[in-house]
């Protein structure tokens, strides 16, 4: 089971949200992955370097994947089936398999997406 993370969460981490951590911490002692995307590390990331560091700690726990062109049509794709608009939140949905969790600071945006895909997903509010 992973856990796949938003902007929302990624914020939080970097506010040093303690549950948020612990999220984290209890995914890593689990052997869980803890992924998002590049799509999602460009809305949080400005290279503040020290008012960063916290973000930069937690990404280098976390596995990146790449918003490629696969990602990107599959997202596409939900996005037509689902009738919305954002291809960050969609792209971030399809990491995200049956059983996993998202942790999200929009459950109303990202519900309607994880619906789309016939997945069971749980939502977790960052």
């Amino acid at each position: 089971m992973k856990l796949v993370l938003d902007s929302g969460a990624l914020i939080a981490l970097e506010r040093n949200d303690r549950a948020m951590w612990r999220r984290i911490k209890i995914a890593v002692v689990a052997g869980s992955p803890t992924v998002s995307h590049g799509g999602i590390v460009g809305q949080v990331w400005r290279g503040h370097g020290s008012r960063q560091a916290l973000l930069a700690k937690a990404l280098g726990g976390i596995e990146v994947r790449p918003l490629d062109e696969t990602l990107g049509r599959a997202a596409g794709e939900l996005l037509a089936n689902s009738k919305r608009a954002d291809v960050i939140d969609a792209a971030l949905v399809l990491l995200a398999e049956e059983g996993d969790r998202i942790v999200t600071s929009d459950p109303d945006d990202i519900e309607p997406l994880a619906a789309a895909t016939g997945r069971h997903i749980d939502l977790i509010r960052a």
